[in-house]
């Protein structure tokens, strides 16, 4: 099986989780999506990524954007995880993690990397569009907190992107000016940039965001 790449259709499953039954694509709606895999349950980092995703959701939730973590361990684990979770991280999960026992979600989106450990998986992060595709992956290795706000950076960066014909520079953040596309003639920057642009070299244009 080829493994997934920027742009692919997100692979559809149906699985168990903390809430229910999730079929993805029914479950994300017309949403943006986030899916985690965490490699097990009672683990030390993945007890600190769940309470920190957990007091961050709000900003996800600004952003249409539905979280979905994933562990292979299994539902009456989880249960008891969210429970230890709740009291050590000082929050209350409110997302639904999927209980993968048989790694079919985790096999689907090649979350078991055998050479870092062929029986846990890695890491893994895909934002899924309201289109259902691949729209961002990052890989960390099991021993590497992720960093949440690094994820909503890029976010906001897909979401701003996809609607106008921007891109955004390195360590951009929300409001910072952003990078003309290329694509766009001399002759169109005035009327597609009414905010003004400035022109440090032919390909490198900058202007305001412009969606503010």
């Amino acid at each position: 099986m080829r493994s997934i790449q920027l742009g692919d259709v997100a692979p559809n499953f149906t699985a168990k989780s903390t809430e229910g039954k999730i079929n993805l694509y029914n479950w994300l709606g017309n949403s943006w999506g986030v899916l985690f895999s965490h490699p097990a349950d009672y683990t030390p980092v993945c007890t600190t990524e769940l309470g920190i995703l957990a007091k961050t959701k709000p900003e996800f939730d600004k952003r249409n954007v539905k979280v979905l973590a994933l562990s292979e361990d299994s539902l009456e684990s989880h249960m008891g995880w969210v429970k230890d979770i709740n009291e050590t991280q000082r929050t209350t999960i409110n997302f639904p993690i999927i209980a993968d026992e048989d790694r079919k979600v985790a096999l689907l989106y090649n979350m078991i990397h055998p050479n870092a450990d062929d029986k846990m998986t890695v890491r893994s992060v895909f934002v899924i569009d309201p289109e259902k595709k691949v729209r961002l992956m990052i890989t960390y290795p099991a021993s590497t907190g992720r960093n949440f706000e690094e994820i909503l950076r890029v976010i906001d960066s897909l979401q701003l992107t996809a609607y106008h014909q921007v891109a955004t520079p390195a360590n951009w953040h929300q409001g910072e000016d952003c990078v003309i596309s290329t694509s766009i003639s001399e002759d169109q920057l005035a009327e597609n940039f009414p905010k003004g642009y400035t022109e440090i070299k032919s390909y490198l244009r900058y202007t305001p965001q412009p969606n503010l």
